[in-house]
């Protein structure tokens, strides 16, 4: 039933998609050769004519309605988010507009209006973003009301049950119904927010026609997964859509990298993109390039500050201290002293704290406006750093937070930064580290450079004053 009505609603979608397209090429030649009358009065449609003009709609139409399927656009948009549903819409009129102009150029296609092109570019985004907005709000309600429902069976109960029953009761407007779970050491009866244990997974067989389901989710705990292949097997000799939502999601990211080494598939347990040699290459580059400019542009700010705080105590002006980089290979950061001289002891001593007395008059404006920072520059240079990526930590901290926060040494797979994702969020200083950590590696494995030059065109904003620096 559900498979009939997504092969109905494409179908209208098509047909929607392909009115919008000529509504939106229409208003664009309306608003360039009607709204917008050329200055010579025998000049109405240019050299054009307007039966030339609306006769590319022949090809427009199809072609835009080809790109918009390879877009994904009309994949079921149950679980989509919104979103990447409007990113397409933008990627798939770029591209339909980058052939037009291919077109135009490859059949010698002369006194073709590019402004009235470019109206339409903009008209389709809008109509078509409007367009699926209102679809899902129309599906969204129409859902609440019980319709389109889709039912679901549930096979195995473990942890990832209970998150795909949180997820289905949060988001009613997927329309979808759990009408059992099946498992061997859960009671009959046991139920999970309104989901209740129908029978053992030796039940399946008996269930599977009774029962009119639209899918089967197998959820089994890892303590069942020897009867994988023997309930998977089962599940699609129904017939019914069936899909597998691991029990091992705590261990393995919902984004991970999966190889085919000649026909062998092998999961990697993490994606990190800075692995790839070419990207490390291109970061590097970036990192060289803007460190040496920013050296250029703060040099007077560095010197003053040297000054400063040499003649505040009489002491040196950098300070070194040993942190954990990538590799978990240590090396020696520089930073502005902000502290009055100590031992090597002493530097042992935790996180400063607000009030804390070891600060100088000079070093707690440089810590709250993160100019402290700025010598580590040099070691971006050096290569010791990178200006984003996480931030690094002192040795005694790293063994400590290895044992206690999961997954805290995924951070030393890149070179640390000197700003990050974490500290454009707020995470710095005295803070969660837990956050810290969950905001650093989504940066790690999800990585690109347009990703890092919104975070430093961040940091221009969010990241110079530090409200958690004492």
């Amino acid at each position: 039933m559900i498979r009939d009505n997504q092969r109905t609603l494409n179908q209208l979608h098509i047909v929607i998609d392909g009115v919008l397209i000529a509504l939106a090429y229409v208003a664009a030649w309306y608003l360039k050769f009607v709204l917008t009358p050329p200055e010579e009065p025998g000049m109405i449609y240019g050299v054009l004519s307007k039966e030339t003009y609306f006769s590319f709609l022949y090809y427009i139409i199809p072609g835009y309605l080809i790109i918009y399927y390879s877009s994904g656009l009309y994949n079921s948009i149950r679980y989509s988010g919104i979103r990447k549903e409007i990113f397409n819409v933008f990627r798939a009129n770029s591209i339909g507009l980058a052939a037009i102009f291919a077109c135009i150029y490859i059949f010698k296609v002369s006194d073709v209006s590019r402004i009235m092109m470019g109206y339409f570019y903009f008209i389709s985004v809008a109509l078509e973003s409007a367009g699926r907005l209102s679809l899902r709000a129309v599906l969204r309600a129409v859902r609440k009301s019980g319709y389109n429902t889709k039912y679901v069976l549930l096979v195995g109960y473990s942890r990832a049950t209970e998150k795909y029953i949180d997820r289905i009761n949060e988001n009613p407007q997927w329309g979808d119904v759990v009408r059992g779970i099946l498992d061997d050491r859960i009671p009959v009866g046991t139920s999970y927010r309104g989901a209740k244990v129908i029978g053992a997974l030796d039940n399946l067989d008996m269930v599977l026609p009774d029962n009119k389901l639209d899918e089967i989710g197998v959820t089994l705990d890892l303590k069942d997964y020897g009867r994988l292949e023997e309930i998977v097997n089962s599940c699609e000799k129904s017939g019914v859509h069936t899909k597998f939502i691991p029990d091992y999601n705590s261990v393995i990211p919902s984004n991970p990298y999966i190889e085919d080494l000649g026909g062998l598939t092998v999961v990697n347990i993490r994606h990190v993109p800075l692995t790839n040699t070419l990207n490390m290459f291109l970061k590097r580059s970036m990192d060289l390039v803007f460190s040496l400019i920013l050296i250029i542009i703060f040099s007077p700010v560095m010197l003053v500050s040297a000054i400063a705080i040499h003649v505040s105590d009489g002491g040196p002006a950098i300070f070194r201290q040993e942190r954990v980089g990538r590799h978990n290979k240590p090396f020696m950061m520089y930073k502005f002293r902000t502290m009055r001289q100590q031992s090597k002891e002493d530097e042992k001593q935790g996180w400063t704290k607000k009030g804390d007395p070891r600060v100088t008059g000079i070093g707690r404006f440089l810590r709250h406006t993160s100019l402290d920072e700025l010598p580590q520059l040099f070691n971006i240079l050096k290569g010791d750093m990178s200006l984003v990526g996480p931030r690094p930590e002192r040795p005694q901290f790293v063994e400590k937070f290895r044992e206690e926060i999961p997954r805290y040494m995924i951070k030393h797979q890149v070179r640390p930064g000197l700003t990050g994702w974490a500290q454009i969020n707020g995470y710095r200083g005295d803070t969660s580290i837990r956050k810290r950590i969950e905001h650093d590696i989504y940066y790690i494995e999800n990585w690109t450079p347009g990703f890092d030059i919104k975070i430093m065109f961040l940091t221009v904003f969010k990241g110079f004053i530090n409200k958690n620096a004492y």
